[in-house]
């Protein structure tokens, strides 16, 4: 027969496990909120006016490779209208590409609400000529993460492997 004392360290041994399963479970749901609520505050700040105008900017230049960058716009480390809304084009990205690689952000939320493909690889090639230039491989180095992780991340979708 079980007595009332093994009982109740069943009961007491139970509860501890709940409330760890649900402080585990609460810690996590609290790590994703902060990530989504960092995400959006980046959105809202990518949906400005002035970043916008400066997207359309990067955007609406044309070049063929860096050299013909250079010689339309000017060095990408020299000043100009320009080279600012390419470096902050680059700038931002470069902040998501560190959080990405910290886990800080996930990789779907950054693929869906930001068009990382089409900023990077207008990018690239002046990002490839300055690295060449200033013989300096970080260059944007976490911006190309943050590209490349997207790319894989489609892939995979594209696939059909579950992922997640």
């Amino acid at each position: 027969m079980v007595d009332v004392q093994t009982v109740s360290i069943a009961i007491a041994s139970a509860s501890i496990v709940v409330a760890a399963v649900y402080y585990i479970l609460q810690i996590q749901h609290q790590k994703k909120m902060r990530q989504t609520d960092l995400l959006m505050r980046l959105h809202l700040a990518s949906s400005t006016k002035e970043f916008v105008e400066a997207a359309l900017k990067y955007l609406s230049t044309d070049y063929k490779d860096y050299d013909d960058f250079v010689e339309k716009y000017g060095s990408l480390i020299s000043e100009g209208q320009v080279q600012t809304v390419f470096v902050m084009m680059a700038v931002f990205f470069e902040g998501i590409g560190v959080l990405l690689k910290n886990k800080l952000v996930d990789i779907d939320l950054v693929r869906e609400l930001f068009a990382v493909e089409a900023i990077w690889l207008k990018l690239k090639p002046v990002a490839e000529g300055v690295r060449k230039q200033t013989n300096t491989a970080e260059v944007y180095e976490w911006f190309e993460y943050l590209y490349n992780e997207v790319k894989k991340r489609e892939q995979k979708l594209q696939a059909g492997v579950k992922v997640g």
